[in-house]
């Protein structure tokens, strides 16, 4: 039974998570539905804090504390501040802060897309990158400024500076994996997917098994992230992210 059946006939869930995700993302919810065990509930909260309505960190905690406040109503069990750019865009110093502000509104754990790709860097002994994403190349800067800040190393980037949001939905997971075909690097010892609302988490098992290195991607990181923490005795379904 799915978490939505699931929810519908019962109301009941053994485990439930809340998503903090950008307006326009369309993307995360249904891989997240997808992946999740089919007993753990997803809750979900929008936030406009992207392109036109990107505002200054301290104004963004006032709305990240209010929308885990809602989802904290819900009674979830761990609540997710899902967006790699934010998350990473004001260095770990500011996300610690967008952490604090989570955690005080919801009363629960939480974490970042930016703490969960990093786990997942870690996890697969990642240290020297190369990143892709749909973003422009001021947004890529700013995740080679954190990442550098933790000690990883971007040997190479690709922003390709889609149109958000429609740009990005529109990248097949196909045309995701010639882009990180033809932008191979020798010394990295692994490939990072960033932006949650793309098709990138189904390109990562092909190109794992093509090029015999590990794959990071934003969506997956966090569901991983999130099934290290509420999956203990819940089922998760064929097909989910190994649990690292």
């Amino acid at each position: 039974m799915s978490d939505l059946s699931l929810e519908a006939s019962t109301g009941y869930a053994r485990a439930r998570v809340g998503l903090i995700i950008p307006s326009s993302n369309r993307l995360s919810e249904p891989q997240f539905r997808r992946f999740l065990p089919a007993d753990a509930a997803l809750h979900v909260t929008r936030l406009r804090m992207t392109g036109r309505h990107a505002k200054p960190l301290a104004l963004l905690l006032e709305e990240v504390e209010a929308a885990a406040g809602a989802l904290g109503d819900a009674k979830c069990d761990l609540v997710v501040f899902h967006c790699t750019a934010n998350s990473m865009e004001h260095g770990p110093g500011g996300e610690q802060r967008i952490l604090d502000a989570a955690r005080q509104g919801s009363g629960a754990p939480a974490i970042s897309t930016a703490l969960a790709v990093t786990e997942a860097l870690r996890a697969a002994h990642i240290r020297k990158l190369v990143l892709v994403s749909p973003y422009r190349q001021s947004q890529n800067d700013v995740e080679k400024a954190y990442l550098h800040a933790l000690g990883f190393e971007v040997l190479h980037d690709v922003a390709l500076n889609l149109p958000p949001s429609d740009g990005y939905i529109a990248v097949s997971p196909a045309r995701w994996r010639e882009i990180v075909l033809e932008n191979l690097r020798d010394g990295a010892d692994g490939y990072f997917l960033s932006c949650t609302n793309t098709t990138q988490i189904d390109a990562v098992a092909a190109l794992e098994n093509e090029l015999g290195k590990p794959v990071v991607n934003s969506n997956k990181a966090a569901i991983d992230a999130c099934l290290r923490r509420i999956a203990p005795g819940l089922a998760a379904p064929p097909g989910a992210p190994v649990n690292k």
